[in-house]
Formats: structure tokens, C-alpha cells, sequence
């Protein structure tokens, strides 16, 4: 069965190239995938078609208006009706692999796309949206996190992703917790003057196994301490 993927946004056109490019245009040509985007503006009155106004309380920028943005959550619950409503926001819980695993088994997604100083609050209630932040940083709009949470779910669905166990050894894996991936090498042995380790060619598993863990230790001690438990 296809996940159902629906991107709610005024800018739909960034979705075109992205949803049919690599994996996911194989994904979608083999029925893996089904997407759909709804363009707010559709959905808001003639001639200017505004989808923003000014905050109540005062404030700099604008914020999405409520009617245009539900009606086009409603029309993309008609094409993925048991889907869970996603709003991407800085404020909102961070995005984690684990979270990735949970909505990869989902039946469909509504990525909901602010733009401007964000939407307006009764959107996220009325619908009983998930607010997502894919990290402490703020970006023009929520395309592009939608766009990262889109490949991060849909390579964990079956047959997406040629090599399955390419997921198992991969950072923030439940079978490597709390760790990040060890480094990697590939031919020619020798790039520069720099050699691949020894131990990659010795065609013993568990010495590779084993160094591979270390070297995963140390990598995350140094790029991610936070993730290494006290």
C-alpha cells in the first residue's frame, strides 16, 4: 500500500522536482508513493488572493491567515483522509530518527508549509496538527524542513530503498543508540597520500566490527557529546 504525502504551500512549485528526482521518483513510479500539492492561494478570494495579515497584539511581519490555510488542509484530507497533520515550525518538537520510524508506518502526511512569521495558532488547533522543528535554527519558510522530513521518513518504508541493510549500521540507528556512523572508505586504497585503514582489508568481520565501533565512539565524543550518556 502507498503512503499518501500532501504538501500544503504557496510556493507548490519547489515540490516539482524534488518529488520526482531519484528515490522518489522511482518510488512514485512504482506506486511506493502518491503525493499531492495544495496551493493555499486556491483558496482565498479574488483578485489578490491573499493568504497574510497583520498580528493581533502587534509585532513585525505577517502571519498566514486561517481560512485559506484550513480549506486547503481540508482538501488534502480528501486525497489522504487518515493522515497525520504535520506543521513545520521552529517552535515545535524537534524531529528525531525515532520520529522518523513512527511516521514512516503512517498511512499518509499532510506537511503543512508557514511562510512569513508563521500561522495563525487556531490552524494548528483546528486540525490537531503536530508542530515539528527539524532544528534550533529558522528558515524562510517550511518547504525545505518539509522537503528533509519527506527523505527521512520515506527511506525507512520497505522496497524504497534498494539495500535494506544500509539502514541498520546508519547514525541514530536503534542498533547503534546513542552513537553516530564510523567513518567510511571506498576505492582506490590510497587518495592523496592518505591509505584506508588497515584493518578494512583484512577481511575479518570482527576485527572490522570492532574497530568500527570505536572509531563510532570517538566520532560521536567528538562531533556529538551530547548524544553520549553520562
Amino acid at each position: 500500500m502507498a503512503i499518501k504525502l500532501a504538501y500544503v504551500s504557496i510556493f507548490p512549485e519547489l515540490f516539482k522536482d524534488f518529488l520526482h528526482t531519484s528515490l522518489l521518483g522511482k518510488a512514485h513510479e512504482s506506486g511506493a508513493i502518491e503525493s499531492v500539492v495544495i496551493n493555499p492561494r486556491d483558496f482565498s478570494s479574488p483578485p489578490h488572493h491573499k493568504v497574510d495579515d497583520t498580528p493581533y497584539g502587534g509585532g513585525a511581519g505577517m502571519l498566514m491567515l486561517a481560512e485559506p490555510l484550513a480549506a486547503a488542509i481540508e482538501d488534502a484530507k480528501k486525497f489522504t483522509p487518515e493522515a497525520l497533520v504535520l506543521v513545520m515550525s521552529a517552535s515545535g518538537n524537534r524531529f528525531t530518527q525515532q520520529e522518523a520510524t513512527r511516521l514512516s508506518k503512517a498511512p499518509g502526511l499532510i506537511f503543512v508549509c508557514g511562510r512569513y512569521e508563521g500561522i495563525d495558532q487556531r490552524v494548528i488547533d483546528e486540525c490537531g496538527a503536530i508542530e515539528i522543528c527539524v532544528g534550533d535554527f529558522v528558515t524562510f519558510g517550511g518547504e525545505i524542513p518539509a522537503m528533509l522530513i519527506t527523505e527521512a521518513v520515506t527511506r525507512l518504508i520497505p522496497d524504497i530503498i534498494g539495500n535494506q541493510q544500509s539502514l541498520t549500521e546508519e547514525s541514530f540507528n536503534e542498533n547503534n543508540p546513542g552513537l553516530v556512523e564510523a567513518p567510511q572508505y571506498t576505492k582506490p586504497r590510497e587518495f592523496r597520500g592518505r591509505e584506508v585503514p588497515p584493518v578494512l582489508l583484512s577481511g575479518d568481520p570482527k576485527k572490522i566490527s570492532a574497530w568500527r565501533k570505536e572509531q563510532s565512539l570517538m566520532k560521536t565524543r567528538a562531533n556529538r557529546p551530547e548524544l553520549l550518556k553520562p
